[in-house]
């Protein structure tokens, strides 16, 4: 379906491509991703807040990216999150090899970010680095059977370090 500029799958389309994707329940391909899965969570945290603060500033005002030494701050923060996904996503690739094009995806858009369009940081309309982590994460989702719900406390519960 297509809302504008952005075309999406629809409800059953999404279903069709969860049942192509899903990894055999309770498999060990399953598990292995699965406790892969508790590494990723916490850096989509962190990627989430990042791009929040390269949109927000603290205060809530946007940022109008006239401070250079803010942005350079939100900047650096990226390169954290990017080492820090880089050897889950050679791990998750291990165990499954499609996985593996997000890496060279992710820094292609980092690399012409800091080329100088931030477009390549958030836009839906490329894809931008956040575009990318979205798809890796619903591709994770599907994969491990897992509904956004789920996915949403499980983070919640890796990030607030309970157990």
């Amino acid at each position: 379906m297509t809302k504008g500029p952005i075309t999406m799958p629809t409800p059953a389309g999404t279903a069709a491509a969860a049942a192509l994707l899903r990894l055999p329940p309770g498999g060990p391909q399953e598990q292995d991703l699965d406790k892969l899965f508790d590494g990723f969570l916490p850096v989509n945290r962190r990627l989430r807040d990042v791009c929040s603060a390269w949109q927000t500033r603290p205060d809530g005002t946007p940022n109008d990216h006239s401070d250079g030494a803010y942005d350079d701050t939100v900047r650096d923060r990226l390169d954290e999150v990017h080492s820090a996904i880089g050897p889950v996503l050679r791990r998750m690739a291990a165990v499954e090899p499609r996985l593996a094009g997000y890496r060279p995806r992710l820094a292609d858009a980092l690399d012409k970010f800091d080329d100088g369009d931030s477009a390549w940081l958030a836009s839906p309309l490329m894809d931008s680095y956040h575009t990318v982590w979205m798809q890796l994460h619903q591709e994770l989702i599907l994969m491990l059977g897992l509904t956004r719900a789920d996915d949403e406390a499980r983070e919640e519960r890796l990030v607030s370090g309970r157990t």
